[in-house]
């Protein structure tokens, strides 16, 4: 089983803490430390918030929000969960993970209701000693991907769910061998957080499989041009939109391969080039494909903020040809609309039914989805589906005027369905 790599932060006021019981200061820019961490090879970031009270839990939870647009890397909330809200603000904020700490028993009585309400992949749980898993093992098990132990528990006693030890101090990385322990964090990883990739490399060395890329092409198997170099061509791995194109030479291949973050080599300035190390617009490696003449490769990413460095998402925006296909695209009309209304919002248009409702104010617009709601039930009464049809189109277009007022986009929409 590979292991994750996983630096351990505690936030609180809106600052890095060395950790529980210790307020000393190690960042007051959580965001641009979470960044660092994640571009030197940090799988996930286990985030404790250490908040005392309702108002500086819900500026942690914006500051979560914050950092987790801000990189790919999965964020693991802990810390200030008394209740199935906090759950829900923790995955709403962007973690992909959040563990209930077992020392609370109305955080043991959360486990089963937190599995069942958003799926056991996205709860754990932190334990402090053997019994707190022990006692609980079944419900554990059924309703939680693993647990965070805190400290040097006897891992051998928990064969039966993963484990990633919280460790502070030396321990023997044979404990990393251990079939039940998919992890590791605490200060013996955060000691290392400049460069995770070489600790990755000697665990390797120790037999430890980790999450540093490799690939089966080595770029002796490309065809590069005259100058040694490839082609490159970047894309958005999930809209599909071409981003921009570079060149790489070995090193900024086998760079990019280990890393996972896209990584070029500059012509003009005879220099690589990690892409975001200026601008904090990093490119987070999902696929690497070669072309059938292997002479240019295609990447496919996540882009954090913008590619181009004009400002612009995409470089390619300079239009010289276009033409209607005459045929909607079903993948980006929802996004199509949506920059119409957001259009008619910043730019008002006399006589726009899309003004009316923005002028009319937040009553007005839920009144509309309320009877185009109401206007869907009966439809679907009709066994014939057109009129159902036309509704469903009515009902989305104002849920989309909400949307706008409300300011969410269908990216902010199909994140949270995801992470159902």
């Amino acid at each position: 089983m590979k292991k994750l790599i996983i630096p351990c932060i505690y936030l609180k006021n809106k600052e890095l803490i060395k950790g529980f019981g210790d307020d000393s200061v190690i960042s007051s820019d959580p965001m641009s430390y979470c960044r660092e961490l994640s571009v030197n090879g940090a799988d996930a970031i286990l985030l404790f918030d250490l908040s005392n009270n309702d108002d500086e839990h819900e500026e942690a939870l914006l500051m979560i929000r914050a950092i987790t647009k801000e990189t790919d890397t999965p964020v693991y909330g802990a810390g200030n969960i008394n209740r199935l809200e906090d759950v829900k603000k923790l995955l709403y904020a962007g973690c992909r993970k959040v563990a209930l700490n077992m020392a609370k028993q109305s955080n043991i009585d959360l486990i089963e209701e937190s599995g069942k309400r958003f799926s056991k992949n996205k709860i754990y749980v932190c334990a402090d000693s053997m019994e707190q898993i022990l006692d609980n093992l079944k419900v554990i098990k059924e309703n939680t991907s693993g647990a965070v132990l805190l400290g040097k528990l006897f891992v051998d006693k928990f064969d039966e769910i993963p484990v990633i030890p919280l460790i502070n101090e030396d321990f023997d990385y044979d404990l990393l061998k251990k079939n039940c322990v998919c992890g590791i964090t605490g200060d013996v990883v955060n000691l290392k957080s400049d460069d995770l990739y070489s600790f990755k490399e000697e665990l390797e060395s120790d037999g430890i499989e980790t999450y540093i890329g490799k690939s089966d092409i080595s770029f002796e198997d490309l065809k590069c041009n005259e100058e040694g170099l490839i082609p490159v061509i970047c894309q958005d791995a999930v809209s599909s939109q071409v981003l921009m194109l570079a060149y790489m030479n070995k090193e900024a291949y086998d760079k990019t391969v280990r890393e996972g973050i896209m990584t070029y080599y500059s012509r003009s300035r005879k220099c690589l080039w990690r892409k975001g190390d200026t601008s904090g617009h990093y490119q987070y490696v999902k696929s690497l494909y070669a072309d059938c003449d292997s002479d240019t490769i295609l990447a496919k990413v996540v882009q954090i903020g913008n590619a181009c460095h004009t400002g612009a998402y995409s470089c390619f925006f300079n239009e010289i040809l276009s033409k209607e296909t005459g045929r909607p695209n079903p993948f980006t009309v929802l996004e199509d609309v949506m920059k119409v209304i957001l259009d008619r919002r910043d730019n008002p248009k006399e006589g726009s039914y899309t003004n009316y409702l923005f002028d009319k104010g937040i009553d007005k617009i839920l009144k509309k989805v309320g009877e185009e709601a109401t206007e869907i039930v009966i439809a679907a009464k009709n066994p014939e589906p057109e009129e159902s049809k036309y509704e469903i189109a009515d009902f989305l277009y104002h849920i989309m005027v909400l949307m706008a007022v409300k300011g969410l986009t269908w990216e902010d929409v199909m994140e949270e369905l995801s992470n159902r």
